[in-house]
């Protein structure tokens, strides 16, 4: 009785965290509406994450300061967090979900040089199945390859290879412990979509930071305390299941998003999508399906 309420509350954790992300584009446009680009509400939300965790776990800062190897996670995580919260701030949110969850081929093509892991039949299996979703996803009926036709497309792509190399990476520093991986990541998030507001304020395309409101302002303190939960929560749930388990529960988000976003008016729904997009899942819930060998993991937050 014990084990099961403990998986119920492991599964519950990880709901948890993909209902956050699968509807954060919600309070990331509402942010866009008074002004706040989401590459500044990015940064200032996970200021306020990464300060907020610095509390609760004050020694895992010294541990991330000298581990190297969580720079690199603070970089990777960085990236996924600005491709994946400036893409559903800008574009059609299922798209955006469907090609950021394209993150099991990345993951199939980087684990061979970066963990010695050669791909099976199964796996480039699985890539194909993910790139022909993707293919139907983007094609625009138009002549020529089914290119990304928009920043918010781009970003979904980049947002996926960013959390597949995080992924990795974690895998990587299973010895680390999770209070400086998770810091890694906040500070990451921070760190990169303000140095890229930065870049973009001196180009002149991202305009600078607004007088929020007392609205804009709370509403912006509630997104941090969320992001930082499910955080929490996916390093609660995703240590006390199997990393297929987790990975399988986590597709929810899609499902989240998709709901969220065509209920308010942010998506589009086509058969082209529904069919790319059922593609695109199925290949990733293939790749998560538990296979003989497999033993418990964790799953890397987002």
């Amino acid at each position: 009785m014990v084990d099961a309420r403990v998986k119920a509350g492991a599964v519950a954790a990880l709901v948890l965290n993909a209902f956050v992300w699968g509807v954060s584009w919600w309070p990331f446009r509402a942010l866009q509406d008074q002004g706040l680009h989401p590459l500044w509400s990015t940064a200032l939300i996970y200021l306020a994450a990464f300060l907020g965790f610095l509390l609760l776990r004050p020694r895992a800062l010294a541990e991330m300061l000298r581990t190297p190897a969580l720079w690199l996670l603070a970089i990777s995580a960085g990236m996924t967090n600005v491709g994946f919260n400036w893409a559903v701030t800008i574009g059609d949110v299922v798209r955006v979900v469907l090609l950021f969850y394209l993150m099991p081929a990345w993951s199939l093509l980087l684990a061979w040089p970066l963990l010695g892991e050669r791909p099976t039949v199964a796996g480039v299996l699985r890539l194909l199945l993910a790139l022909a979703g993707v293919a139907i996803v983007l094609d625009t009926s138009g002549s020529g390859l089914p290119w990304p036709s928009a920043l918010a497309e781009w970003l979904g792509l980049a947002g996926g290879f960013g959390f597949a190399v995080t992924n990795i990476l974690l895998r990587r520093l299973h010895r680390v412990t999770a209070g400086s991986r998770l810091l890694a990541m906040f500070g990451g998030g921070m760190l990169m979509a303000g140095g890229v507001a930065l870049v973009g304020g001196w180009q002149g395309s991202v305009p600078p930071v607004p007088a929020l409101g007392v609205g804009g302002v709370m509403l912006a303190i509630a997104l941090a305390g969320g992001f930082l939960a499910a955080n929490l929560a996916l390093q609660y749930g995703a240590s006390r299941l199997a990393a297929h388990t987790t990975a399988l529960v986590m597709l929810s988000e899609v499902v989240f998003a998709s709901l969220s976003s065509v209920a308010l008016g942010a998506a589009e729904l086509t058969a082209r999508t529904l069919a790319g997009g059922a593609l695109i899942v199925a290949a990733a819930a293939w790749s998560a399906w538990p296979r003989k060998g497999d033993r418990s993991g964790a799953q890397s937050p987002e």
